[in-house]
């Protein structure tokens, strides 16, 4: 049986394949900038708004952006591109997953979750804001702030995600992976309710069962869509990986580091001499950079 942190996308196997650094069109330090200014565009975002909304007589507004899932998750991909261009950089500059080295591998099972999230969230955001919130909202878009600000909230993150899908060499997501992010989308549920019967108000108007009761069909419904989005959301992200990974020709589409000391050999399944050969060079690499990262 294989381990539960292998099953979770940790697979010690693959880790001197860099997946979640290294990308197979563009070089590791091109990548590394990349997600830094995708970081860098979300972060700006975000104050930037909180400023506006605060010298605008809104700063109510502000404090209760944390109850709103669109927040939540815009700056869950922030912090995700800051974290990933920082491993991108160190990669490109050491040939090493230097972090990841020096943390427990929980911890690549944790940054696997989360990647899987980055590519998975976004899109349910479009899909909520899109069809069901929007039609409540064109007037705001009358204001160019406003009309900047649902932009890059609801349109931008999705195509930060597809980049993230479609650029590194990222294995599909774990199966593991969906029930985590169905229970995230739970607690979310909950913090929306407490967010109701703390500050007195509904984050979005479809969480309201009425005074009564009398919409709760409604709300139950609307649930239910929205998970059975995120599955269709979640399935659609993992075929698309399959189907790069595929066009990529997988492992030996890495642009690697020039520092880095392993090197992916076309194995030739009709040589079983040459095989076994470039086995023994993989071997001796992957020890390689184990020592190295002993001494370090």
């Amino acid at each position: 049986m294989r381990p539960f942190l292998t099953l979770f996308g940790a697979d010690p196997a693959l880790d001197h394949l860099h997946p979640f650094e290294t990308s197979w069109l563009l070089p590791p330090g091109a990548l590394a900038a990349l997600r830094a200014l995708y970081a860098l565009y979300i972060f700006f975002s975000i104050f930037f708004a909180f400023g506006w909304e605060g010298t605008h007589g809104h700063g109510r507004d502000v404090a209760r952006s944390f109850s709103f899932f669109t927040w939540i998750t815009f700056w869950s991909d922030g912090f995700y591109f800051l974290v990933a261009a920082i491993h991108s950089f160190y990669y490109a500059r050491t040939g090493r997953s230097v972090i990841f080295d020096r943390l427990p591998r929980f911890m690549r099972a944790l940054h696997s979750l989360f990647y899987t999230t980055i590519t998975t969230f976004p899109f349910v955001v479009m899909i909520i804001y899109w069809p069901i919130l929007y039609m409540y909202e064109v007037d705001l878009y009358k204001i160019a702030f406003d009309a900047w600000r649902n932009v890059s909230q609801h349109a931008l993150p999705g195509v930060f995600a597809l980049t993230e899908i479609l650029l590194p060499t990222t294995f599909p997501q774990p199966l593991l992976h969906l029930p985590c992010l169905i229970i995230l989308l739970l607690a979310y549920w909950c913090v929306a309710y407490i967010s109701r019967y703390s500050e007195n108000f509904y984050v979005y108007w479809f969480l309201n069962p009425g005074r009564h009761g009398e919409h709760s069909g409604r709300v139950t419904g609307i649930l239910f869509a929205i998970f059975g989005a995120l599955v269709v959301v979640f399935t659609a992200s993992w075929a698309l990986i399959c189907f790069r990974r595929r066009m990529t020709n997988g492992e030996r589409g890495v642009r690697r580091s020039v520092k880095d000391p392993e090197v992916v050999y076309d194995d030739d399944d009709d040589d079983d001499d040459d095989g076994d050969d470039n086995d023994a060079r993989r071997q001796q690499a992957v020890e390689e950079q184990e020592l190295v990262v002993r001494q370090a």
